[in-house]
């Protein structure tokens, strides 16, 4: 009996765009943080994300165009964890604690973030100033801590006259800065402050800050 010589065709690969560009943009924002938008190389952004360069620029235009894209992807990132936690479905005291705690938790988790943001700082936020969604992702954000202290009031366990966007950048630096300082500050306070023991006594601190300037007085 002859054996054929035929072969079998392989089935054609079929392309992903949002595969792609996932890969892409979670290959960006590990090469923008490390390397900054000067530094960074979109040779090794495609080679990490099993892409080429003609397909990057073709999804984003320009490196800056890709650095953009990073950057909001990064924030939204953390946006869409936050309204994971369901915080409207909590009492008023438990809702900031586990916002105070998840912010905390995220920055030691997700130091590109930080990076990425701090890059961005360095270029005084011109390139978000052209984001188209930036805000937008914002508002939602600004305005859940608002009314987590709204209820606090109503339900007399926090005092009237707190800021939420003031709040909220004191929520945000109390981490980013022992955070991003920590090589400096452990020469300083000489001690390793990202031991596990000094990260835990760090976010019992930050509770008892933050839980100290919003709870009502008691009589």
């Amino acid at each position: 009996m002859a054996t054929s010589n035929k072969r079998t065709s392989s089935p054609p690969r079929v392309r992903n765009p949002e595969a792609t560009k996932r890969r892409v943009l979670e290959s960006a924002k590990r090469e923008f943080a490390r390397h900054g938008l000067a530094g960074a190389r979109i040779d090794a952004i495609a080679e990490r994300a099993k892409s080429n360069k003609q397909m990057i620029y073709h999804y984003f235009s320009n490196k800056a165009g890709l650095y953009l894209a990073a950057l909001e992807e990064a924030y939204s990132d953390i946006r869409k964890s936050e309204r994971a936690l369901e915080l409207e479905h909590l009492e008023p005291a438990e809702a900031l604690k586990t916002m105070v705690r998840f912010t905390w938790d995220y920055y030691v988790k997700h130091p590109e973030f930080l990076a990425l943001v701090n890059n961005e700082n360095l270029h005084k936020a011109k390139h978000l100033k052209r984001s188209r969604v930036f805000g937008e992702m914002h508002s939602v954000f600004r305005a859940r801590l608002s009314e987590i202290l709204k209820r606090g009031v109503r339900q007399r366990v926090f005092r009237q006259g707190v800021d939420a966007d003031q709040l909220n950048l004191t929520i945000a630096a109390i981490g980013y800065y022992y955070l991003t300082n920590r090589y400096t500050n452990s020469m300083i306070y000489e001690t390793n402050l990202v031991t596990p023991d000094a990260l835990e006594k760090r976010l019992a601190f930050n509770l008892d800050t933050i839980m100290r300037m919003v709870m009502r007085g008691k009589g």
